[in-house]
């Protein structure tokens, strides 16, 4: 039998490729911090459910917990520990924390805000108006003040 001989160059491919599965693992398990907003459903609910407000899931079923129903994309999150968010169930939130896989490890829960509160200057913006022309604060403001309504995309 003839002895083979490894080339340096193929030492090294297969000792970075040894690596990379070594790393890859750990890769996968990256947690990410963030936050994330939604409703408190049952996590009896499924995104459907939850997306079309089914009263099932905002009842109190034995055995399940209570998930973040994200409505921007359509996604339930796990939540741990649930202590933190058991007296919001059917609220809209603000979550804060880690997230692995689909389970939110919660730091906080806060009701959920969405726009400036009263008495608070809009900030700078420029936008195209249904002609086409570019729209300013600047633009918008006239002499008894400026009323800005945004709302989200109907999906009626």
């Amino acid at each position: 039998m003839l002895p083979l001989k490894a080339e340096p160059v193929t030492k090294v491919f297969f000792l970075s490729l040894l690596g990379l599965l070594w790393v890859a693992p750990l890769a996968a398990q990256q947690k990410n911090e963030g936050s994330w907003s939604g409703l408190l459903v049952s996590s009896s609910c499924n995104a459907d459910e939850a997306f079309f407000e089914s009263p099932e899931c905002s009842k109190t079923v034995p055995g399940a917990k209570l998930s973040l129903y994200d409505d921007t994309n359509r996604v339930m999150y796990s939540l741990e520990p649930q202590e933190k968010v058991t007296l919001h169930m059917g609220d809209a939130v603000t979550v804060r924390g880690t997230l692995a896989g689909d389970t939110i490890q919660t730091s906080s829960v806060e009701p959920m805000t969405i726009g400036l509160g009263v008495g608070e200057k809009a900030p700078a913006f420029s936008l195209r108006d249904q002609f086409g022309r570019t729209q300013t604060l600047a633009t918008l403001q006239g002499q008894g003040g400026t009323v800005l309504l945004f709302f989200r995309s109907a999906d009626w």
